[in-house]
């Protein structure tokens, strides 16, 4: 009821609210919402205010009320208390929503209220230190991936991204190539988020800008690693090998004139996914190599030294499952995921515990590629991975003829309930 009561209070009609928060998303850059039919959010809406409903605003709802009843209907803020944004907390808590995520709602406003998102007002002024805060901002939030629900992500990242833009496009702005590297990764992860959370075409205009930002940096590394990026959301989003490949090819060609040897491995070790992926064991093969012996000249001071002889190992294994050779696919991957230790690692640890598990499968151990699968529908459930959990569909696909067996039934179970029924 107060939902209702804010909304009554401000002498607005169901339609009248979702106008102002289809507003409010074109206003944050929100793409999922900005162009919904206003008949959508009003049934959204209408939902939330049910007596016998008790829906509660999703995650992007939620960021796009807490920013409308944040200031008053004359536009000055208020979020203190007895205000509009006070009851709106207090009507998110009532729903069930957990303390820690009302506590990042209120950092979400108050980040945004205090100019933190670096929306200067002389763009001619700007300094290092604004620069620094920014490129820190994004990089927690990057940290913060396979703990934090992609959308949250997102949220929080794109007030940033908008600030990047409007920099980006004045021409007096000061420490321009700092500027442009910042947003650059500010961009790829946008992508990323976008395509994690099923944004296919968010997620190719953002790499693609990413991609146009960083030409403007002497250092090709920086565009090759966001043509890696993107060559893989091009293969998970559409299934396109030839479009995928030419965006592998050109990753490769920036990467071998940019410094990082990392970057050169993951594009490698990325040519040859797709390679594997299109039958050819032969060039998967070479491309591979070249990959290892690159990643043998990386060094500890190497910005991009993320990507690891761990992560090539995955690659390395996918490979060798998609040329027949289980055995040293097991080997690879089982090595891979024994380093995969960390929270920031799960991700990719979902994806390659589900490639391990089809490895055993093809030992010929139904059992114990179950076993695995299950841990995988954990980290996957957890994280909201989406490639991983693409890989759990062709696994249990590849389960059908031990449909009969219990371990089979208990796995369906879990399934549902960790990721189709919750």
């Amino acid at each position: 009821m107060l939902l209702r009561r804010l909304r009554e209070g401000r002498g607005w009609s169901w339609a009248d609210l979702a106008r102002a928060l289809r507003d409010t998303a074109r206003q944050l850059a929100v793409t999922s919402l900005m162009d919904r039919q206003l008949a959508s959010i009003q049934r959204a809406v209408a939902r939330w205010e049910s007596v016998s409903d008790r829906t509660s605003p999703s995650d992007r709802y939620q960021f796009l009320l807490v920013h409308l009843y944040a200031r008053t209907p004359a536009g000055d803020q208020a979020i203190g208390p007895g205000s509009d944004f006070a009851t709106l907390l207090d009507a998110l808590r009532l729903f069930g929503t957990p303390p820690e995520r009302v506590q990042q709602l209120v950092a979400l406003v108050t980040h945004r209220t205090q100019g933190d998102d670096g929306n200067l007002s002389d763009p001619s002024q700007l300094d290092h230190e604004d620069l620094t805060r920014l490129s820190e901002a994004v990089t927690a939030i990057n940290g913060q991936v396979g703990a934090v629900p992609f959308v949250r992500l997102q949220l929080q990242l794109t007030p940033i991204v908008e600030s990047c833009r409007r920099l980006v496009r004045h021409e007096q702005v000061g420490r321009r190539q700092e500027l442009v590297l910042l947003a650059a990764a500010a961009y790829s992860l946008a992508g990323r988020l976008a395509f994690e959370t099923r944004d296919d075409e968010a997620a190719m205009a953002l790499y693609t800008e990413a991609t146009e930002v960083a030409a403007h940096l002497e250092d090709r590394s920086h565009r090759a690693a966001i043509q890696t990026s993107h060559t893989m959301v091009i293969l998970h989003a559409t299934d396109d090998l030839e479009a995928a490949g030419t965006m592998a090819h050109a990753a490769t060609f920036d990467a071998h004139r940019g410094s990082s040897y990392a970057i050169r491995a993951r594009a490698h070790a990325v040519h040859a996914e797709i390679c594997a992926r299109a039958g050819h064991a032969d060039k998967a093969a070479a491309a591979l190599d070249r990959a290892w012996k690159t990643a043998e000249q990386v060094s500890i001071d190497d910005p991009h030294s993320g990507f690891t002889t761990d992560r090539l190992d995955g690659f390395d294994g996918l490979c060798a499952l998609h040329a027949g050779d289980a055995s040293h696919a097991h080997d690879r991957l089982d090595r891979s995921m024994s380093a995969l230790r960390f929270s920031r690692d799960a991700v990719q640890r979902g994806i390659v515990s589900t490639d391990l598990a089809l490895a055993r499968l093809r030992l010929g151990d139904p059992a114990a590629c179950v076993d695995l699968l299950h841990e995988a529908v954990d980290i996957t459930a957890a994280t909201g991975g989406r490639v991983a959990a693409k890989r759990i569909r062709l696994a249990r696909r590849e389960l059908r003829p031990w449909r009969n067996e219990d371990f089979l039934a208990d796995l369906d179970d879990h399934i549902h309930d960790s990721l189709i029924g919750r």
